[in-house]
């Protein structure tokens, strides 16, 4: 596989995250871990069925203590704090520290063996979070001393999430097969947070359960998997300023069922980010003989 056909498949799991804020709106009251649970144990069955016809797949399952302790680590850990955040914090200024991940894994990157962090990769990636802050300053507002725990957990799992990313490429060894694992671990250790803390809700209506199941299927299954092949195999710094797009993508989205309005400030971001994006990615674009 090419690196550019991985950067691709790395950029469609950019797209299905972009889904994930108005599928989880669609799916209703069901507290936080307990949907974790759902989905990353359907996450997991999406991986298990690409084994059909490969006997030999579940030996991806036998990796190292290392391994699994960043896929398990990033997956769980990103997301029990990414939900403590959105659970103290306002989700605007949640949102606006998490989306440092997309820099850090740009700058992050240069510290892999054989990559190198490029001028024009630095000006896409900064372009690229100032269009996120201006997506996002639109609907920012003051925050009680309360709400401090929650925006540290967001700033930390920008770190969790961008070193997961980036500690991906060390493990290339690691087949993607081995993420349907992760996300199983990933399931049960939700469902313990789940039982212990939360009360269970159980979806309401036919949309929701088929939210719940869209959500397993792409943003939290198949999503995880093309993102593994993009970072281990594509151009870390081109998925890394282009992730900027997800918010972007989140609100046209949010826009297009209603729970949204437009506005002038989505327009500019829409500008800053597509240009951070194709700037970072000129390698990429560039013709090759």
């Amino acid at each position: 596989m090419s690196s550019r056909t991985a950067t691709l498949i790395g950029l469609t799991a950019i797209l299905m995250w972009s889904m994930l804020a108005v599928m989880t709106v669609a799916t209703g009251k069901i507290p936080a871990f307990q949907l974790a649970a759902m989905t990353f144990a359907i996450g997991a069955l999406v991986g298990s069925l690409t084994w059909i016809g490969r006997p030999n797949a579940v030996r991806a399952l036998m990796q190292p203590w290392l391994a699994w302790a960043v896929g398990v680590g990033g997956l769980f850990g990103y997301h029990a704090l990414y939900f403590l955040a959105l659970r103290f914090a306002p989700p605007a200024e949640a949102g606006l520290l998490n989306y440092l991940w997309p820099l850090l894994i740009v700058l992050f990157s240069s510290l892999l063996p054989g990559e190198r962090l490029a001028p024009h990769h630095i000006i896409g990636a900064l372009l690229g979070l100032a269009g996120t802050v201006l997506l996002l300053s639109g609907n920012t507002g003051g925050f009680a001393p309360g709400q401090v725990p929650g925006l540290v957990a967001a700033f930390v799992a920008a770190f969790v999430w961008a070193s997961y990313s980036v500690m991906s490429r060390k493990l290339k060894a690691v087949p993607t097969d081995a993420v349907a694992g992760f996300c199983l671990v990933t399931a049960v250790l939700a469902a313990l947070v789940h039982l212990a803390v939360e009360v269970t809700v159980w979806p309401e209506t036919p949309l929701q359960w088929c939210a719940v199941i869209g959500l397993g299927v792409a943003p939290v299954g198949a999503a995880f998997y093309a993102w593994d092949i993009g970072m281990k195999r594509g151009d870390i710094r081109v998925l890394g300023a282009a992730s900027y797009a997800t918010p972007l993508l989140s609100t046209a989205f949010l826009i297009a069922a209603g729970f949204a309005k437009p506005s002038t400030n989505l327009a500019l971001a829409a500008i800053l980010i597509a240009g951070g994006g194709l700037i970072a990615a000129k390698d990429m674009l560039r013709k090759r003989p």
